[in-house]
């Protein structure tokens, strides 16, 4: 697994939010659903996204943003407008004044706007989940990226504006899997830039030695690895492993596979039907006693207190 499956392992799309938007100018949406992360990519017309933080840009056809939640942002045809409606958790549009406005600025299937021929029209994904094993790239990923047309010039662009208005037999499925594409184009290009900042255990993946100990790692978190295992595999001595990982990756090799395991443990744990024991299993741990202790001693709380505490969220 790499580390972009494993962010599609996270929050990946599962009966996605899409939406096509269309809009006439003077508008402003003021987004507040929290959600862990948005792609929004212009495909007629230009929009400028304002963050909660940080300098508000602007978008042309082909442009693509990812905005990181759970902070909110402003998506305006102008920057100075003032918001005419809010986007809530549960995919909830009111005005300042509480009105509802889904079903009056409803359009048409996937279509939501205020005015059906609007000069600007934008085609939004929202990932309404959270996951653990996606955050460590979410972490490395500023609250808004934008890639311009030049960097992101892809045909899901256009083959995502077609699709987004169909309603046909399977279609959430052939958005969410059109989304997750999207999204894995955009981080490869944006991660690919020298100004991305690329976590280290990332960029450590280009390594000959660390690169392929990280994939042994993330692809099978549940083997009995130890370092003289790695460096067997790796072909390099145990003390060359363990220094060229530490210094690449910023820990050792097995502080950095007990954090993996676990986040896995912690995403496995949001699935109601998952057993302790079966997520122990899976992750490395020989009983449910195990991962407990360690899942409490690294991240504070029980899987249990975990699992009650997402399942509220």
């Amino acid at each position: 697994m790499d580390p972009l499956a494993g962010l599609l392992d996270g929050p990946r799309a599962r009966g996605a939010f899409l939406l096509r938007m269309v809009m006439e100018p003077p508008w402003s949406v003021r987004i507040e659903d929290r959600a862990p992360l948005c792609v929004m990519t212009m495909a007629r017309g230009e929009a400028w996204v304002v963050p909660e933080r940080g300098a508000a840009r602007r978008l042309v056809p082909g442009d693509v943003a990812v905005a990181r939640g759970p902070d909110p942002y402003t998506v305006a045809g102008d920057p100075a407008t003032a918001p005419q409606a809010w986007i809530l958790p549960g995919e909830v549009c009111r005005t300042a004044a509480g009105e509802d406005l889904a079903e009056r600025m409803a359009l048409g299937v996937r279509t939501w706007g205020n005015s059906e021929q609007g000069s600007a029209t934008m085609l939004i994904g929202t990932y309404r989940m959270d996951g653990e094993i996606g955050r460590r790239l979410l972490d490395a990923l500023p609250p808004l990226l934008v890639l311009g047309r030049e960097a992101c010039d892809s045909p899901l662009l256009p083959w995502l504006g077609e699709e987004i208005v169909k309603d046909e037999a399977g279609q959430t499925a052939v958005l969410d899997r059109l989304l997750d594409l999207l999204l894995i184009s955009v981080l490869r290009s944006w991660f690919a830039r020298p100004e991305a900042g690329a976590p280290a255990w990332y960029r450590a993946l280009g390594d000959p030695v660390v690169g392929r100990a990280l994939r042994l790692l993330q692809n099978n978190p549940g083997h009995p690895w130890t370092v003289a295992l790695l460096a067997e595999r790796t072909g390099v001595s145990r003390a060359a492993l363990a220094r060229r990982f530490t210094e690449l990756v910023g820990e050792p090799p097995m502080a950095y596979l007990t954090g993996w395991r676990l986040d896995l443990a912690a995403d496995l744990l949001r699935e109601p039907e998952a057993t302790l024991g079966a997520v122990a299993r899976r992750v490395g741990y020989g009983s449910p006693f195990a991962l407990s202790a360690a899942f409490k001693r690294v991240r504070g709380v029980s899987p249990r207190e975990h699992r009650s505490a997402a399942s509220a969220g």
